[in-house]
């Protein structure tokens, strides 16, 4: 997933209590990385301190191996109604329960097939819910049928779902859903084993209103009818975080003949030029790391509510419109995304606890392809802002959630891992190696282990057994095991780092300062050639606060307040609550209301809420907001919003 063009920020990190963003648990008391199985296996053995924590399910005693969906799209109840039949792989001979992740269904009925083909039905229990996890689902299958089907129907308020009114769309005709499976979402709308170290095959036949194009992570038919009536196959074993399903009216431009956008009609034109570059960086990695493996790379540009910059479920990533601005200066976003094709899609982390598998190896690989496509320069002024961030976050954020594998017990909630670390840190990390070994020694080892684990979900031990034998080994005296270990189970950011440099930042540096101290504000020659990345620089460097009258200089003459570009008014809107620069707040509330990316928005509600007057504003945008808002974004800011609340005296200061 890409949480923005960078890293997600500290506040959404450490508040959110849903989602993708980033209350650390006690980590258990051995921290010893666990012991390896044999290659063949990884994904049908489960050791004790590998098993995924956030998962009620026992994929060591039975293990889903294909699932059937049959789905009624309603947006009228907004629910989804149908069943999910299960092919079942039974491990152990003495199983005769399945155990499934649930989230608020409403299971009506389960049945499994007997030897004769006659279906049965079963008993089955739904545990109290846990507030991270969701209900237990224990299904007794005393025959250990081969297939087991249930029937059910989801809340209007699963977190994994979204359902827009029409006046929330670009078109404001028709309404709109999607889900967000990714951590542990999916079981808010299929009962499933929620977990990465399980991957399956699905089919899917979905049915909704006639005037609604309904997509999925799986074979979209660019000339398919809109008739209400879908059908679906995925033929690669995916995790269940990569299962998604959006529904609206979109439409389809190619951009080649393996790759194109989906996307509401006012938007789809628009999209496809800013995206044109995508074949490019689809052949570009190729070239890398070895053939795409899964035949069309689609990308789905949702409402400005979806509540991260992009997510990478396969064959048809879904992208936040806020990275298209109309120069390619945010399709970073793009990159990433097709780039866990490779890392995650293709070679994916067994559970939460080994994130940086997935987005560390995709924060490197999207920046090489950044590098190759648009310069040196660009990815190098990417690498420095996204490490800045992750420098102002290691500041305050636990030493144990700075740890690339964290220990068993660490994280309560898998959307509270901290971003940085996972993106940024684990970038760093595989850059460390690059510096150590060259290119031309690590960028076969990488391909290698792509090949090596495909379509497999392995720990982060698997990872370091992989890299001291095919590369530490193959190459003596460049790393060190002590090296090794301190990058991925140390906190902070070993000595041994990498620097990077941007002499484009530089001159940033020296045009802020000039402005700082003797007010004279950069040339308009310059500051035309700007990109984003520049302009995110000069409004990061800036000192905590500035003086209304040095803001209001700065509006009149780069037109912050207002601007149509995300990333700049991420930065921009919370230097300017600090700051007590009012003639914003209008702004600030427009742009809150009609965003519901967390990365962008957050920050701003963060600086809001320290003060009273500041808090009433975050207050009453949020209540107007809130219909149009992803219920993952919902909980970061009502979890923002309470924490300040319930500390009146330090809102008052």
């Amino acid at each position: 997933m890409r949480s923005s063009i960078l890293t997600v920020c500290l506040v959404a990190a450490l508040t959110a209590a849903a989602g993708c963003s980033r209350d650390a648990a006690t980590p258990a008391a051995d921290s010893t990385p666990p012991a390896t199985t044999p290659e063949a296996k990884v994904n049908d053995t489960a050791a004790a301190a590998d098993r995924d924590e956030h998962s009620y399910a026992q994929p060591d005693l039975v293990r889903i191996d294909d699932l059937a969906l049959q789905l009624a799209v309603d947006f009228a109840s907004k629910t989804l109604t149908g069943s999910a039949t299960y092919t079942l792989d039974w491990t152990d001979p003495k199983a005769t329960q399945l155990v499934l992740d649930s989230r608020e269904l409403k299971i009506e009925k389960v049945v499994g097939e007997r030897s004769d083909g006659k279906w049965v039905d079963l008993k089955f229990a739904l545990a109290d819910a846990d507030k991270t996890l969701g209900s237990k689902l224990t299904i007794e299958v005393p025959e250990r049928s081969k297939r087991v089907r249930v029937s059910y129907v989801t809340s209007p308020n699963a977190s994994g779902l979204q359902w827009l009114e029409p006046s929330m769309t670009e078109g404001k005709k028709t309404p709109f859903m999607f889900s967000q499976s990714q951590q542990i979402h999916a079981r808010s709308w299929v009962p499933l084993q929620d977990t990465p170290s399980v991957r399956f095959t699905y089919t899917a036949h979905v049915t909704g209103p006639k005037d609604a194009m309904v997509l999925m992570s799986a074979d979209n038919d660019p000339k398919a009818p809109r008739d209400g009536d879908y059908s679906f196959k995925m033929p690669q074993k995916i995790p269940s975080y990569l299962l998604a399903i959006a529904a609206g009216d979109l439409v389809f431009q190619p951009i080649s003949n393996r790759a194109g956008v989906w996307a509401e009609p006012a938007m789809v034109k628009k999209a496809a030029t800013e995206f044109a570059d995508t074949e490019k960086m689809m052949e570009t990695t190729e070239q890398l790391y070895g053939p795409y493996r899964w035949e069309r790379y689609d990308i789905l540009v949702l409402p400005p509510s979806f509540p991260y910059g992009g997510m990478e479920n396969p064959r048809l990533t879904f992208a936040t419109p806020t990275v298209i601005v109309g120069d390619k200066s945010l399709v970073s976003l793009v990159a990433h995304e097709l780039a866990h094709s490779w890392s995650g899609n293709l070679v994916t982390f067994s559970s939460s606890k080994d994130g940086w598998l997935n987005e560390g190896f995709t924060s490197y690989v999207e920046n090489r392809i950044v590098e190759a496509l648009y310069g040196k320069e660009r990815s190098d002024m990417e690498n420095v802002i996204g490490r800045n961030e992750l420098a102002a976050e290691f500041k305050t954020i636990d030493p144990k959630l700075q740890a690339l594998a964290l220990k068993p017990g660490t994280l309560k909630d898998p959307d509270e891992a901290s971003s940085a670390t996972v993106y940024t840190k684990g970038a760093w990390f595989l850059q460390f190696l690059e510096q150590r070994y060259g290119r031309e020694a690590f960028d076969p080892f990488l391909r290698g282990y792509f090949d090596h684990f495909a379509f497999q979900s392995i720990p982060t031990s698997k990872f370091v057994e992989y890299a001291k034998a095919n590369l530490l080994a193959k190459h003596p005296g460049k790393v060190s095991e002590a090296e090794l270990e301190e990058w991925i189970y140390g906190p902070g950011i070993p000595k041994s780092a990498p620097a990077t440099q941007s002499p484009r930042f530089d001159a940033v540096d020296a045009a802020r300062k000039a402005w700082t101290e003797a007010g004279t504000l950069p040339d308009k020659a310059l500051t035309a050639k700007w990109s984003t990345q520049e302009w995110v620089h000069f409004i990061e460097g800036m000192p905590e606060t500035l003086k209304v009258e040095q803001l209001s200089a700065l509006d009149a003459a780069y037109h912050f307040t207002g601007t149509p570009n995300g990333e700049i008014a991420q930065r921009w809107y919370p230097l300017a609550v600090r700051s007590g620069y009012r003639q914003a707040d209008a702004a600030i509330a427009a742009f809150l209301q009609k965003i519901g990316r967390r990365k962008l928005i957050m920050p701003t509600y963060g600086e809001l809420v320290k003060t009273p007057g500041g808090l009433k504003l975050a207050e009453d945008t949020f209540a107007k907001a809130k219909p149009g808002y992803h219920p993952i974004t919902t909980a970061s800011v009502d979890a923002v919003i309470a924490k300040a609340k319930s500390a009146p005296q330090a809102a008052a200061k």
